[in-house]
């Protein structure tokens, strides 16, 4: 918990979640063009609420787990601004840096911090940001559903599935606990662009990236849930939201924390912190620039920080922040603030 708490101080809405997983299987373009179309939010907006003055072009790319967030305020707020067109992408923490030190986009998602060669790329590209936490999430290991023995699992056992010398040699689950039967395991994982695989992978491995290879891997968390839901022996992992909006096909695993407790993924034990070491906050990265010039993007920045929109953060299925941590991340935005480590 004291951990968890030193990263930050950090959740969506189901039918919204699904119309996003929609959208990411598309490349995620979000749009609501201020046309007024019976299909456009806009249309159900009074003329007195679209009369906000404020219009224009966002660009966001990056982590498919910050998504979620990000597709709900932004629908939200363009039927408040409906003269803005807000466009999500999804590449990964990694596809999503590259891309924001390079000046292409005005906001980046990430779910894990901006890494020293990334803060190193954008000095020399003058691409100046601020970091600001949005939300907590927990990493959740998922088995098939005729999995009935993997119960609670051991930062241990996870390094004997994932380490890098796992890699041909640990192909059944008896392999990882003796009591396991003789059954092929199959694994499912994010890609090597995402935030979620850098943050697994550092907790289960002890160092960034370092996984085995022979796994499916995919930036399209549904790819995960499908692999996993069709292959009995299958676990895979991806953020709390993606569960959460399928736990009717597939389990979650406890996974025994720092006190040596077996503890279930739970809005609440992600909260609490006692979900250890799979919780984590996630971020996003304005452009000093784009904040201060662009007032379109100062208006959505300020939006996502607003507590009253803290409902959004909830629907997509992750953790609000705590309202000092809140107002520590509005405090960073307001001063200008500039650079990693927001608290």
């Amino acid at each position: 918990m004291q951990r968890f708490a030193q990263k930050i101080k950090s959740a969506a809405r189901p039918a919204r979640l699904a119309y996003s997983f929609s959208i990411l299987a598309l490349s995620a373009s979000l749009a609501a063009c201020g046309g007024g179309t019976a299909e456009d939010p806009a249309a159900d907006v009074s003329a007195a609420d679209a009369d906000s003055g404020v219009s224009g072009e966002i660009q966001i790319d990056g982590s498919s787990t910050v998504f979620p967030i990000s597709e709900a305020m932004a629908e939200e707020f363009q039927i408040a601004n409906p003269d803005t067109r807000v466009t999500v992408g999804v590449s990964g923490s990694g596809g999503g840096f590259k891309k924001f030190c390079a000046g292409e986009t005005d906001i980046s998602n990430a779910s894990r911090p901006i890494k020293e060669e990334e803060v190193a790329l954008c000095d020399e590209a003058g691409i100046e940001f601020i970091e600001v936490p949005i939300a907590y999430d927990g990493i959740t290991l998922v088995t098939n559903p005729e999995n009935d023995w993997a119960q609670c699992l051991t930062v241990e056992q996870l390094n004997a599935m994932w380490s890098p010398d796992a890699e041909g040699s640990v192909e059944n689950w008896n392999q990882v606990d003796p009591e396991f039967p003789d059954e092929p395991l199959e694994l499912f994982g994010p890609g090597t662009d995402s935030g979620t695989f850098d943050y697994f992978t550092d907790e289960v491995s002890g160092e960034e990236g370092a996984s085995r290879g022979d796994y499916t891997a995919s930036e399209d968390d549904n790819v995960i849930v499908t692999g996993v839901e069709s292959t009995s022996g299958g676990l895979g992992y991806f953020g709390y939201a993606y569960y959460e909006e399928n736990q009717d096909q597939l389990k979650s695993v406890e996974i025994e924390n720092e006190a040596g407790e077996c503890v279930a993924p739970s809005r609440e034990t992600i909260a609490d912190g006692s979900y250890n070491p799979m919780s984590r906050p996630l971020y996003f990265y304005v452009q000093k620039e784009a904040y201060d010039t662009k007032p379109q993007v100062k208006a959505f920045v300020d939006y996502q920080l607003d507590a009253e929109n803290g409902e959004l953060v909830q629907e997509a299925g992750y953790i609000t922040l705590p309202d000092d941590a809140l107002a520590q991340a509005k405090s960073r935005v307001e001063e200008g603030k500039l650079g990693k480590d927001p608290i």
